[in-house]
């Protein structure tokens, strides 16, 4: 699950099939409204992140939940909480050139993973932004990856 499907309950034999329906309807609405969404997510900054697949080497469409500092744009590699990260993370472990969606339109940036000190603060700022991301924090064990999306 990503930072956008932060509230769905699933089981491991649906998550995959269900989260795919579920993030496929979340981008039509996106891109149908002028990235704009309603329901659980309105109001919340989103873009669609396309990824190159790590194993597969096709294009993947993510939406996620991000945080505008300035010219400095972060997502996070949350998936609700759980104790693995996202497919997109790996993704853009294997290949840092991204494409970003967002709702003044498309464009080419670099994936940076933040180091420790740096991704601490800005996933506070995050949470004290949208607080459950403290929630999914206080799920895992892991340390929740923050990547920045940098413009090219």
């Amino acid at each position: 699950m990503n930072a956008v499907a932060g509230t769905l309950k699933m089981t491991n034999d649906f998550e995959e099939t269900t989260v795919s329906d579920w993030n496929t309807n979340i981008i039509k609405e996106f891109r149908d409204n002028d990235g704009k969404v309603g329901g659980m997510f309105e109001g919340a900054p989103l873009l669609i992140l396309h990824t190159t697949g790590a194993k597969t080497g096709q294009e993947r469409e993510t939406p996620l939940m991000f945080l505008q500092e300035e010219d400095r744009r972060y997502v996070f590699a949350s998936k609700a909480g759980a104790e693995d990260n996202p497919d997109w993370y790996h993704n853009i472990k294997a290949d840092s050139s991204v494409t970003v969606e967002a709702p003044e339109g498309k464009y080419a940036a670099s994936a940076k993973i933040l180091a420790e000190d740096e991704r601490a603060a800005v996933y506070a700022r995050q949470t004290a932004a949208w607080p459950q991301f403290g929630e999914y924090q206080e799920k895992t064990a892991r340390s929740i990856p923050v990547i920045e999306l940098e413009k090219r």
